[in-house]
């Protein structure tokens, strides 16, 4: 009797530790942080090319595994294509676009290396005239030119829900950014039914975080997207302490809507640049003014001190992350975190969240 409850006692531990173990691969991430300790948000980053084969590279290859050495869980492929300026009804490739071969690649390359994928489409504009337009303003006088580019948009949306499909793509994004087009809530909510049928997983639409309380259609999707280039402050040289007050009155008007929306919040993109204007302007480019990696580090860290374990959140995808895997450095302006000391704040983040969560299941 004694040897059999022993027995016993075995065989109900390694039951216990298989579902600990299914439950962390197989159930969704998106579910809250709280329940049981069980569930994690996506540890994502935005990998994105403007080059039409570099996805299909030994260096992007080289790239994605050092992704994951970093802890990503997901990566976020945007694939951009064009139309000439906002008012403009046809959207194409350039040869800037991600050929769909190298597109599939990657997906394939990611999902070897044991990563999950978000599928991103982005639209650009050639003609930005003075440079103050930009995706988030297209938009038409006349009903006749909407219905023209719903109808672009659609074909070129669905085909890349298709790739999705065919690839078991995790995640798939209908749009980002397109801030006035999403008045248009009738032409939307057909393009988000006829992605339905074409794709089977999780969709999301990234809204620019001036626009998300705007979109009536948030209903009709499994996420919440978020670019979430909130400004944190205005101060000059802020401290850390002065960047996480920033985040204080955003966290909270989140969390308000959230409650009455009811759906995960994903940060589809968030991000910093290495300049001086990172708090402020995060949204803005690194294109003057020295490098700054200490100012963009502490963005990062004032991030995951203030709204990584929120329980709404579902995940975070930082931008960008590039294709060569020795971009970036203590030199580099842009938003990149590559080889600069974000990218150990990711690192430790992303991993030590893995193991409290591990910690806490087995509890």
């Amino acid at each position: 009797m004694k040897i059999r409850r022993t027995n016993n006692k075995i065989r109900l531990l390694a039951i216990l530790v298989t579902m600990i173990f299914l439950s962390s691969t197989l159930l969704p991430v998106s579910a809250s942080h709280s329940d049981a300790g069980l569930f994690l948000p996506q540890r994502g980053m935005c990998y994105v090319t403007w080059d039409k084969e570099r996805l299909a590279s030994s260096y992007s290859d080289k790239s994605l595994a050092k992704l994951m050495s970093l802890g990503v869980e997901y990566i976020s492929i945007s694939v951009t294509q064009y139309q000439e300026r906002h008012n403009s009804t046809d959207i194409k490739r350039t040869g800037n676009t991600p050929s769909d071969r190298s597109l599939i690649h990657a997906i394939k390359k990611a999902h070897k290396l044991g990563m999950k994928v978000m599928l991103k489409p982005h639209i650009d504009l050639i003609d930005k005239y003075d440079g103050t337009y930009w995706r988030a303003d297209i938009g038409f006088a006349c009903e006749r030119d909407w219905q023209k580019w719903f109808e672009k948009y659609r074909q070129y949306i669905l085909h890349y829900a298709r790739i999705a499909k065919r690839l078991n793509v995790e995640i798939f994004c209908i749009g980002t950014e397109l801030s006035f087009t999403t008045q248009r809530e009738d032409e939307w909510r057909k393009i988000i039914s006829e992605i339905r049928k074409a794709y089977p997983g999780k969709i999301v639409y990234a809204a620019n975080w001036d626009n998300y309380q705007n979109i009536k259609f948030w209903p009709d999707l499994d996420y919440v997207g978020i670019d979430a280039y909130f400004p944190l402050t205005y101060e000059s040289n802020p401290s850390l302490e002065d960047l996480k007050k920033g985040w204080e009155k955003w966290r909270c008007d989140i969390e308000k809507w959230q409650t009455q929306v009811n759906k995960p919040i994903i940060f589809t993109e968030i991000g910093y640049p290495s300049t001086s204007h990172a708090p402020y302007a995060p949204w803005k480019g690194g294109t003057e003014g020295n490098a700054d990696p200490e100012i963009q580090a502490k963005c990062y860290k004032a991030f995951f001190e203030t709204m990584w374990d929120q329980p709404w959140l579902a995940g975070v995808y930082w931008w960008k992350w590039d294709t060569n895997i020795h971009a970036g450095g203590t030199h580099n302006r842009q938003f990149t975190p590559q080889n600069k000391p974000a990218q150990r704040i990711i690192e430790a983040n992303y991993k030590s969240f893995r193991k409290d969560a591990t910690a806490n299941a087995i509890r």
